[in-house]
């Protein structure tokens, strides 16, 4: 009899255990006390959109092969396979770097996510600075579409500065809307102090892994954003409020290795040679940043090719 009862008494507890851990999980408790792990995958609501993917990919051993690590020169690099949530190749993946124009990605979702009802952005004369540019003209209106392909294929600093002074309450909230965004993200080593990723505006940087969470953010929420980061070419014609603007994407790996749909480009003499690139081929989809780089071009190709052998897939022929 006290064998049946001890047993009683455990599987009474056992059933207790299972309720509390079904009303706690429902109560969405759970993930603080069952999961400690930073790899997960939850939304909640922000200011800006009903929902977010908040992301944060472990950061354990890269992929295990027996394939030839690519030799780069920069100073910071990524590649994680969104497909099977895994890191196919990293280095220093958490140094902070300045990020040139790779800035520019948050600068499209803040854009994106607060677009004007008039879609009408009016280019001021404080817009028209220097750098990279795609032409615009004081008093020109523009919508956000063009704009944004003014900010991704020619990485246009004044586009990136008419969508910042046209938000509301004006460039300074922003760029403000910029931090708030990396910080909901869960990205504590990421800080903006302009939309362009130009210097001189103070500290400005980011890592290779806070920007794989950011192009991860954009790939998956914003279909004009990937439109405009995939296209080549893009001709806007005239109307009564612009001239016309013809832009090509200076994302250099877009027509001459199969599979890659953009991201973007970035340089300054500070931040070096930068590149995020999107690769979906072979049934993998792949993000790849590199941070300070002499040759971003090349190496890009051979940890693009690296990634794929790595994951048992031919890579494609290209230039």
């Amino acid at each position: 009899m006290k064998k049946i009862a001890v047993f009683a008494f455990i599987f009474v507890c056992f059933i207790a255990v299972l309720i509390s851990g079904f009303f706690i999980y429902n109560n969405q408790l759970i993930k603080i006390l069952y999961s400690p792990l930073p790899d997960f995958l939850t939304s909640f609501k922000n200011q800006q959109v009903s929902t977010i993917n908040l992301w944060l990919p472990s950061l354990g051993n890269p992929i295990k092969t027996t394939i030839a690590r690519p030799v780069t020169t920069a100073r910071s690099v990524l590649l994680y396979d969104l497909t099977d949530g895994q890191v196919l190749f990293a280095s220093n993946p958490k140094e902070k770097l300045p990020i040139a124009s790779l800035t520019k990605i948050m600068t499209a979702i803040i854009a994106l996510e607060n677009k004007k009802k008039d879609d009408r952005y009016l280019v001021g004369k404080k817009d028209l600075v220097g750098e990279d540019s795609m032409g615009l003209d004081e008093n020109e209106v523009l919508s956000q579409k063009e704009l944004l392909y003014g900010l991704i294929l020619h990485s246009g600093n004044d586009a990136a500065e008419t969508l910042a002074n046209n938000f509301q309450g004006g460039r300074d909230a922003f760029i403000r809307a910029m931090n708030d965004k990396a910080r909901s993200l869960g990205l504590s080593d990421t800080h903006f102090t302009n939309p362009t990723g130009l210097e001189g505006d103070g500290k400005q940087y980011s890592t290779t892994y806070d920007l794989l969470v950011v192009t991860r953010y954009a790939i998956l929420n914003f279909p004009l954003f990937n439109e405009v980061v995939s296209t080549f070419d893009y001709a806007i014609p005239q109307t009564s409020t612009h001239k016309s603007f013809y832009l090509e994407n200076e994302t250099n790996l877009l027509t001459s290795y199969p599979g890659v749909k953009g991201v973007k480009t970035g340089y300054t003499p500070e931040a070096g040679l930068c590149l995020v690139t999107y690769l979906d081929f072979g049934g993998h989809k792949i993000i790849g940043i590199i941070l300070g780089s002499d040759n971003r071009r090349e190496e890009m190709k051979e940890l693009l090719d690296y990634s794929l052998k790595s994951l048992r897939v031919k890579p494609p022929a290209h230039g």
